[in-house]
């Protein structure tokens, strides 16, 4: 590498266009003022991609060995100034890179805190900050141990997945074996060192928000908060998310401060994350840290709503910049998925294009798709409204009101055979039309 060599800011997966074409349009945006050339390394050749990047090179990006040597040669074409990354099962080897180039990052073991939900259990619990009972468990007896000491309803999930995979609730021992396999055989989709087993923990009641923040030199920044809807119970599927500009929790100093400790103590230096918190009647706790932007289009509803661009956070945080967070707007957004009735097979999704306050409708399904719902799958969605509004209620029920003008036709299938293996829904993965 030489001092000729253009600056480069390298970014890992793409993701899916309707998730994040909004976030790589503002980084690419700020790349070019800032006279840099936009690299990506993607899983899938390119299609929207093209238009934002300079640099585009297709490799098999979950193979992590190759993931380096192509960043290791990129490095040797560009002088990489910046690195980025918000694809779940990579922030690791994002990380890594990060910390073998020299660029801001969220730190190894920032990335290890938030990826392993037992070692982030265990430094929050012993910083002293609220959090319920776990246990990381390698067969069932053990779980149930595990389990009788913490005292039930139990959560029962996988060690390092994401959106709720293979999260179930277990309200006594009876349910908590078909929890364990639930958790146990999602777990074998995710990274090898994390396969396997069960966390069992107690369940922390109340309402349940997201906040998505920017992490600069240590220092945390919130940026937007979101209040999420679940359903599906036992399971925790993620149905919507509002998310208002004006939400009196981003002033409350409790919240405030268990945030700003908890990525202390998990050791996140720069980076953007999506924490999620349970608002319990002894106050906030910290379900998890996640290292990367919020999933299901969150960070596009905390744009809409305060003005907060999240691609040119993430542009400022990856460049070594403390990002101005000031709001530009005060309004309110949200979303709201469709999901089947039972598992099917999709013939065809229309969207409304008018609605009060839409924004956004969108089928998330080719036509063929198969979804299942938990355990056999997850994240079962066919559809998406987006709406905007003056106030949370409003904003609710005109989601309420366009989600009923999605029209669906499917044929109902039976659900897989115990034990099939659980396959990777879109959307979690770099993968694209």
């Amino acid at each position: 590498m030489t001092d000729r060599n253009p600056g480069a800011l390298l970014v890992i997966g793409s993701g899916l266009k309707l998730y994040r074409e909004y976030i790589v349009r503002a980084v690419a945006r700020r790349a070019r003022e800032a006279g840099l050339r936009l690299v990506l390394i993607n899983n899938l050749r390119p299609t929207w991609q093209r238009e934002h990047f300079d640099d585009i090179t297709v490799v098999d990006v979950f193979d992590h060995d190759r993931l380096r040597g192509t960043a290791r040669e990129l490095a040797g074409r560009f002088t990489i100034t910046g690195l980025m990354c918000w694809d779940e099962p990579l922030v690791m080897p994002a990380a890594e890179l990060a910390a073998e180039f020299g660029v801001p990052g969220l730190s190894i073991p920032g990335v290890q805190g938030c990826r392993d939900k037992h070692s982030s259990r265990t430094r929050l619990t012993a910083a002293g900050l609220p959090q319920p009972g776990f246990a990381l468990t390698t067969g069932l007896d053990q779980a149930r141990r595990a389990a009788a000491r913490i005292g039930y309803p139990v959560v029962v999930k996988p060690r390092a997945l994401g959106a709720s995979m293979g999260v179930s609730l277990a309200a006594g021992e009876r349910e908590l074996a078909y929890a364990y396999r639930i958790a146990h055989e999602a777990s074998l989709v995710g990274d090898a060192p994390y396969r396997g087993g069960a966390i069992i923990e107690g369940y922390a009641d109340g309402p349940e928000i997201s906040i998505d923040g920017a992490v600069h030199k240590g220092e945390y920044l919130p940026m937007f908060l979101a209040r999420k809807t679940t359903g599906l119970p036992p399971f925790f599927e993620e149905l919507g998310h509002v998310v208002d500009a004006a939400d009196p929790l981003l002033r409350d100093p409790v919240l405030l401060k268990t945030l700003e400790t908890a990525h202390r103590v998990l050791g996140i230096e720069d980076g953007i994350t999506h924490t999620e918190v349970r608002l319990t009647a002894d106050g906030p706790v910290i379900i998890e840290v996640n290292g990367r932007l919020g999933g299901d289009l969150i960070p596009y509803l905390g744009q809409v709503a305060t003005g907060i661009e999240p691609g040119s956070v993430l542009f400022d945080i990856a460049t070594g910049r403390r990002p101005d967070l000031t709001t530009t707007a005060s309004a309110v957004a949200g979303i709201r998925f469709g999901y089947p009735g039972q598992d099917c097979t999709v013939r065809s999704i229309a969207v409304p294009a008018e609605a009060p306050g839409l924004i956004l409708a969108a089928g998330m399904v080719e036509p063929g798709t198969v979804l299942r719902l938990p355990p056999g799958g997850y994240i079962a969605r066919h559809s998406l409204v987006v709406c905007s509004a003056p106030d949370p209620s409003s904003c609710a029920q005109r989601l309420t009101d366009a989600a009923a003008l999605v029209e669906v036709d499917a044929d109902p299938v039976d659900p897989p055979p115990a034990g099939t293996p659980l396959t990777m829904p879109a959307g979690l993965l770099d993968v694209d039309a």
